[in-house]
């Protein structure tokens, strides 16, 4: 008598939005070789169908690499996990009691969700700058950028006007975090090196590169040595740095910045944005549905697991996190943070498929780096702190 199989269990399904860092890696630790033997089904949706490697989205922007080196398709990345299904969509909304997300296009259900849309750029209330200084956190802010940039160059090669041929060889970056440091940087020395050979009306070396920070210091994270070294090695590039200066008004060809009770305007064909962050619309999603709160700059409050309050089948990773370490700091918007969170979530889904106990999440800080030019970088790796040759080759 032959005896029917027994049915197995549903696959536990778990639904990921945004292919960053965060996402990707969450997908990768619960993605199995044969979709028979998985406990989880995955669903990965993002807006595009390729993941980017932002930290070196400044060298897109320089003209240094093409967007292809730090692309790399979803599908080819997760291609060997038969039980991670990578659809390309954008979530706009969720329903927590039918436990459903609403994409463009269709729906899914879910069993566990998993946001992890990042950040955007934060103009301060003063979203019209967008048109004249593009930030730098996609794909498209890069290719913009490098169009602008060598846009000026080519333009200023032709203008027979000795302001306005000054003016669009005037680059101005608001911003003195890493992505302003790196992009200044890298910006000086395509003026100053790369590209002093290329032209004949014009002398690329003549390039003004300004890079503008509101707080006393270029770097505010990074201790005070290397805060000081980074700004020696950005004006050996020639970049001149201002600091304590806001930035009040960005229009066509100018910005205007407040120095103490000092107003100056600099004439500048091309202004880019590295001033600030906030954090994507889904986490107002997450509000609105769910009741969780946010911080000032939008991300989720989320708890120790990384969980929403009172929906433990949602799940907050990445930029959009706002996750609180043992010093009571925040975790630092940093690749590393994301990939932690990830795999992290990962890891607890798989204990609790099998009944075990979860800890609290816990970031392990590695250090950062801020790569300025070749042969100039600085890094605070925990237990060294370097600068120069060796942080770049370090780097490397």
């Amino acid at each position: 008598m032959n005896h029917p199989d027994p049915i197995q269990p549903k696959p536990h399904h778990v639904v990921i939005v945004g292919g960053g860092f965060a996402g990707l890696f969450a997908a990768k630790a619960l993605g199995k070789w044969r979709a028979d033997k998985a406990e989880f089904r995955v669903t990965l949706l993002d807006k595009r169908n390729f993941h980017l490697f932002q930290p070196l989205l400044y060298q897109v922007a320089t003209g240094s690499l093409v967007i292809g080196d730090i692309a790399t398709p979803q599908r080819v990345v997760l291609r060997r996990y038969k039980n991670v299904q990578t659809l390309m969509a954008t979530a706009y909304d969720i329903d927590p009691s039918r436990k459903t997300v609403y994409f463009e296009g269709g729906e899914t259900d879910y069993d566990t969700l998993i946001v992890a849309t990042g950040v955007k750029h934060h103009y301060f209330g003063k979203d019209h700058w967008r048109d004249y200084a593009p930030g730098l956190k996609t794909a498209e802010h890069a290719l913009e950028m490098r169009r602008r940039i060598f846009s000026a160059f080519e333009r200023a090669e032709l203008a027979s006007n000795p302001e306005q041929r000054q003016s669009l060889l005037t680059f101005v970056v608001v911003g003195g975090g890493p992505t302003g440091v790196e992009l200044a940087g890298a910006l000086a020395e395509l003026a100053h090196r790369t590209m002093v050979k290329d032209f004949r009306s014009i002398n690329p070396r003549e390039a003004k590169i300004i890079l503008i920070e509101g707080t006393p210091h270029v770097l505010p994270p990074y201790p005070e040595t290397l805060r000081t070294k980074a700004r020696r090695q950005l004006e050996a590039l020639g970049v001149t740095v201002i600091t304590d200066a806001i930035v009040e008004d960005v229009g066509p060809g100018q910005v205007r910045m407040r120095i103490g009770d000092h107003i100056e305007t600099i004439a500048a064909e091309t202004v880019l944005w590295a001033a600030g962050v906030k954090a994507s619309a889904f986490g107002e999603v997450l509000a609105k549905r769910t009741g969780v709160s946010l911080d000032r700059a939008g991300k989720v409050l989320v708890d120790t697991d990384l969980s929403l309050p009172q929906y433990p089948d949602i799940f907050v990773t990445g930029d959009l996190a706002h996750v609180k370490q043992a010093s009571g700091q925040p975790v630092p918007g940093v690749a590393q943070g994301a990939i932690q969170q990830g795999r992290y979530v990962a890891r607890l889904l798989k204990r609790r498929h099998r009944g075990q106990a979860t800890k609290p999440f816990r970031y392990f800080d590695m250090g950062s780096m801020a790569v300025i030019g070749r042969n100039k970088a600085v890094g605070d790796l925990r237990i060294v702190k370097l600068s120069g040759i060796p942080a770049w080759f370090v780097w490397a």
